[in-house]
């Protein structure tokens, strides 16, 4: 634990997030500065770029927003690595026990979330005002549509449309907004998957609710109070003036002041490069949130889900007992600490309650619900999710006996990674600039290295030219890579369906990890059993 401890200092005052680093490798256990900090040096730690440039210190570096995402470096201590998959044989759950069909291929990934029925147990998103959202929506949109999966069109999209039409203070088109639903529809079938729109304070001020049920015919509203990244609401860089003008004017908070003769004036001298667009933090109320919620119903939302992020132990019981009451489809719960905008790096490291604890908390309220006999809603776990390992791991924690409380997981940053990756190679392939030892190993076309090509143009046909290359990366690593993997961790574990598995499955290979989730260690899984079965 020592030496854990000792890392997560380190990064106390050297953070590639923000692109800094410290003089020497063997910094303060307590402070993260170097022993020696001398006059003479030319290195960029936490301390000397706050010292420059003061509150920009605080995010992901600025002159990356709308090109990157970030994330937590600190080591919470307990992570999805800290469980491992129960391997079965003599039984094949959840299909006939032959040889011949009890294959991995045949297993079945498929889930319902909130009454959508999903062919991975997935949900991209959310993805919203950001750039990083706005510039990689099409792969991220026609991606999900392609591979069965739901897409969340995150919070500010509408305000930050500067084509946006507002009259009397609400929303009355938004070609944004009409054109990330518009290209999740064009590939999509029509029962597998949906496409949410998510509402935070800003948005209801708005009415982006009900100009999307209205107008834009979408079926999912999300409420959002917050993510595992960051509590504090969303926020964006903002690189143009007017754009900065504009957005106050909307009643965003935009720092500083774009409307000051002295910040204009700085910001045209290059003092500073961008503003910080920020949005209000929501105080949630019982009584008012239930009404908000029927009232939503009746405006025409078919599905009604929520989007909560790590809070404190009685906010997550409150949160449940407020979507209990409200009949919410579905609840996101968001561990610390990721994000794909512009959360406060100290906040992404040291606030929230990371991934494994909070689920073990969220599930202890879904079980007290349940046994009073209280509506449960289903269950969304987020934060730090990117491969079939995770997915099964929370999936089957949630199972006690009568099927998962945890029906998918929600991916945010590995979706615009695998966006990043497809356009990035994409045009290097057009400009000849492919890495040798990638085109050796998989051709220098996307039409070769993408292996997904050949399946989407024997089912699409014509229209697989419509389909970006991004889309299919997207795709591929939804479908081809978790997917399959997930199939085949399911018939490892001998359950060809997705709510078979259960707590049973898991094993916790540390003590932490057992306490926190009531999951036996690995020598001390079935004992009882052995004892039964050779007594």
């Amino acid at each position: 634990m020592s030496e854990r401890v000792h890392r997560n200092s380190a990064y106390l005052n050297g953070k590639s997030t923000c692109g800094t680093t410290t003089r020497v490798k063997d910094t303060s256990p307590t402070s993260g500065m170097c022993p020696i900090c001398i006059r003479d040096c030319p290195v960029l730690c936490e301390i000397s770029l706050s010292a420059f440039r003061g509150r920009e210190a605080l995010y992901p570096e600025p002159v990356q927003f709308g090109f990157s995402t970030a994330g937590a470096l600190k080591d919470f201590g307990l992570d999805w690595s800290h469980f491992n998959i129960q391997a079965g044989l003599f039984e094949a759950l959840g299909i006939e026990e032959n040889s011949d069909l009890a294959t991995f291929p045949n297993a079945s990934t498929e889930t319902k979330v909130g009454g959508i029925p999903l062919k991975v147990p997935v949900l991209c998103g959310a993805f919203g005002s950001t750039d990083v959202a706005r510039l990689n929506w099409e792969g991220l949109a026609i991606g999900s549509a392609l591979s069965g999966a739901s897409v969340i069109v995150g919070e500010n999209v509408c305000g930050m449309d500067p084509e946006a039409q507002i009259t009397n203070g609400k929303v009355t088109h938004s070609q944004e907004l009409k054109r990330r639903v518009d290209l999740f529809r064009k590939f999509w079938d029509g029962k597998y998957g949906e496409i949410a729109v998510q509402t935070n304070v800003e948005d209801q001020r708005l009415g982006v609710d009900v100009y999307a049920i209205s107008k834009l015919e979408v079926n999912v509203i999300e409420r959002k109070w917050g993510q595992g990244a960051k509590a504090i609401g969303g926020e964006v860089r903002v690189r143009d003036l007017d754009r900065a003008i504009m957005l106050k004017k909307r009643g965003y908070i935009v720092i500083p002041d774009p409307e000051d003769p002295t910040v204009q004036q700085a910001f045209k001298e290059g003092v500073f490069k961008s503003f910080e667009r920020h949005s209000r933090v929501g105080i949630p109320k019982e009584k008012s949130f239930i009404e908000d919620i029927e009232w939503l119903r009746k405006q025409g939302a078919k599905h009604v889900t929520l989007k909560t992020g790590a809070y404190r132990p009685a906010a997550c019981a409150y949160t449940l007992k407020m979507a209990s009451e409200a009949k919410i489809d579905a609840v996101y719960f968001d561990g610390a600490g990721g994000g794909t905008g512009m959360s406060p790096v100290p906040m992404m490291d040291e606030m929230s309650i990371p991934t494994v604890y909070l689920e073990a908390i969220v599930l202890r309220c879904a079980q007290l619900l349940k046994k009073r006999g209280k509506y449960v809603p289903d269950l969304i776990m987020a934060g730090g999710f990117i491969n079939e390992t995770q997915i099964y791991k929370s999936i089957a924690m949630s199972n006690f006996g009568d099927g998962p409380f945890v029906k998918a997981v929600l991916l945010g940053r590995s979706p615009i990674t695998a966006a990043f990756k497809g356009s990035y190679f994409k045009q290097l392939a057009q400009e000849g600039k492919l890495p040798k030892t990638f085109a050796d190993r998989f051709g220098a076309t996307p039409e070769k290295f993408f292996i997904a090509v050949p399946e989407l143009k024997a089912k699409y046909g014509e229209r697989f030219k419509e389909i970006p290359w991004e889309a299919i990366a997207v795709h591929t690593y939804l479908t081809d890579r978790i997917g399959v993997g997930l199939k085949q961790l399911l018939a490892g574990s001998r359950r060809w369906k997705l709510d078979l598995i259960s707590r049973n499955d898991l094993m916790s290979l540390n003590e932490t990890a057992a306490r926190v989730t009531g999951i036996p260690m690995a020598d001390e899984v079935e004992k009882d059993a052995i004892e039964r079965i050779l007594g």
